[in-house]
């Protein structure tokens, strides 16, 4: 499938592999499974990933894509001082460059495991807030920019709310960033090699990728939109679309990250990244 897949194992049951299938899985059932997924994979995640993040890149996906080059927050130079919300920050790496930059960051995650890698990094010199995309703790106008890499987006049901929230707590000109899972990506394998380069499913189908154990209880949720449903997201949730970025897969990034790869990266699409502007 699209995001990386990786097994999900209970404490109590470690040879337990969930059922992958495709059905429907509202807000409630994605919410509490993926903070279950992320509490439970935090660990691993941060061992096998941890290094090409480093503890304080903003990387806006697996290609690589810096943040310190992209500079869609606008130029570093810019960013001191302003109030940024990072929405599904896992360890907070995003928000600790941020920070360096001198910008007030405000790292948010649903996994409390996740935000305790953060707490593990540095201790905490920001604030670290647990809590759902759907429904920000914060109030009206608190922020400036908001940003999120592959965090929170792709695992809600409901997308536009998420998008209205933030636009709530942003001020008046204030920039909401996110990237994603590539739609089309969708439509292949979810592996490295060329067996991943050959279509496998429709694009159309919107159907959520589910793993599920035994009750049938959702471990695991990821919702697909097409590129046509992310930008009306985006006009529903109250934003001006103002750009929209295919990073390419770079020569100097020989890594795989689940399904992503120099080989795939090279002949389609791995992350797209939605620049939204709130008027």
């Amino acid at each position: 499938m699209s995001q990386e897949i990786q097994a999900y194992e209970s404490e109590d049951r470690p040879d337990f592999e969930p059922q992958a299938t495709r059905r429907t899985a509202g807000d409630t059932e994605s919410s509490r499974a993926s903070r279950g997924w992320w509490d439970s994979n935090a660990d691993e995640y941060q061992t096998d990933h941890g290094a090409f993040l480093g503890d304080d890149r903003f990387v806006w996906g697996p290609e690589g894509l810096d943040e310190a080059d992209a500079r869609l927050l606008g130029p570093a130079e810019s960013l001191k001082g302003l109030d940024v919300l990072e929405i599904g920050a896992g360890a907070a790496q995003c928000s600790r460059w941020l920070a360096a930059q001198g910008a007030r960051p405000v790292a948010l995650d649903l996994s409390h495991r996740q935000l305790q890698h953060a707490l593990r990094i540095d201790g905490g010199t920001f604030p670290l807030i647990e809590a759902d995309a759907g429904a920000l703790p914060f109030a009206d106008g608190s922020f400036d920019l908001a940003c999120s890499a592959y965090g929170a987006v792709p695992f809600v049901a409901d997308p536009v709310k998420v998008f209205r929230e933030v636009r709530r707590v942003l001020r008046p000109g204030g920039r909401w960033i996110f990237s994603v899972t590539h739609p089309i990506r969708w439509a292949f394998p979810d592996e490295p090699g060329p067996e991943g380069l050959s279509v496998a499913a429709s694009y159309f189908d919107r159907t959520p990728y589910v793993e599920q154990d035994e009750s049938g209880e959702a471990v695991y949720v990821e919702h697909h939109r097409t590129l046509g449903d992310r930008v009306r997201d985006v006009v529903a949730g109250g934003f001006r679309l103002a750009d929209l970025i295919e990073p390419e897969w770079p020569s100097w990034n020989t890594q795989e990250w689940g399904g992503w790869s120099p080989l795939r990266g090279n002949l389609i699409p791995g992350t797209a990244i939605f620049v939204c502007e709130r008027d």
